[in-house]
């Protein structure tokens, strides 16, 4: 691993795995590992359900148990009749197309509690979509979501396009609105709904969305100490004479 010796000091436990991996094959982008340990380490030791969508050859289903511990449940999902062999002890392995609603909705009826749920199955945009929108509320009320290789929102060959209008990239943009519903001043279009009340944040990545669920409320703010100078009302802010667009403006301040 770059800026680390072959000792593996600073590794974190799913790195070390990795490297030291003489199993099944495991295929990831290098700095997954910390998006995992950095969402996922809160579960290690517990009775935690892991659904995995993308079994291949099972290499990162037993990567999970060694994780997570001998109390943990691993439940894959590949279309590949042939991965259903790979079932161990503590892995049980479900067999679908992920794009198919009818499938993830007799899944969702076969699975217990779901505590995450990661996405790294076919990654074109209908799998993606119709996994999320028919999984995400099965998830623990303190769960997690994690779509990784989202990068094929930019490929033609999965479905994806740059500002294509239906791409996952371009889909989940519309969670920065979700939660932040609560301060819409348009009710008729942005109000609060279930996503609101239970995602508590959204984390993005290189190729990896994770959205950590929280039960939520209106938020609220306070005060504390006593004023020390006037308030001030500053000037009411003139329009520039150009408008440039957004992705002029991004240029200017990063190309």
């Amino acid at each position: 691993m770059q800026g680390q010796d072959d000792e593996g000091i600073g590794l974190n436990d799913l790195e070390k795995y990795f490297a030291q991996n003489t199993g099944k094959l495991i295929h990831k982008w290098r700095h997954y590992f910390e998006v995992y340990d950095r969402h996922f380490s809160r579960f290690k030791g517990t009775e935690v359900n892991i659904v995995e969508f993308g079994v291949s050859h099972g290499g990162s289903l037993q990567m999970w148990k060694d994780y997570f511990g001998p109390k943990c449940r691993i439940y894959g999902v590949d279309i590949n009749p042939h991965c259903k062999q790979l079932e161990e002890e503590r892995v049980e392995i479900f067999i679908g197309d992920q794009e198919n609603r009818e499938f993830l909705r007799s899944l969702a009826a076969r699975l217990p509690k779901i505590d995450i749920l990661i996405d790294d199955g076919g990654h074109t945009m209908a799998q993606q979509i119709n996994t999320f929108e028919e999984l995400f509320h099965r998830i623990d009320e303190r769960g997690v979501y994690l779509c990784e290789d989202m990068h094929t929102s930019y490929w033609p060959e999965f479905g994806g396009g740059y500002r294509k209008a239906d791409t996952f990239v371009e889909y989940s943009k519309d969670f920065i609105d979700y939660i932040n519903a609560w301060h819409s001043m348009e009710k008729d279009r942005l109000s609060v709904s279930e996503f609101t009340r239970h995602a508590h944040s959204l984390h993005y990545y290189d190729s990896i969305l994770v959205i950590e669920k929280r039960p939520m409320a209106a938020p609220d703010h306070l005060m504390t100490g006593t004023p020390q100078v006037p308030q001030y009302h500053p000037p009411a802010p003139v329009a520039p004479k150009t408008k440039k667009s957004l992705k002029q403006r991004l240029a200017r301040l990063f190309g």
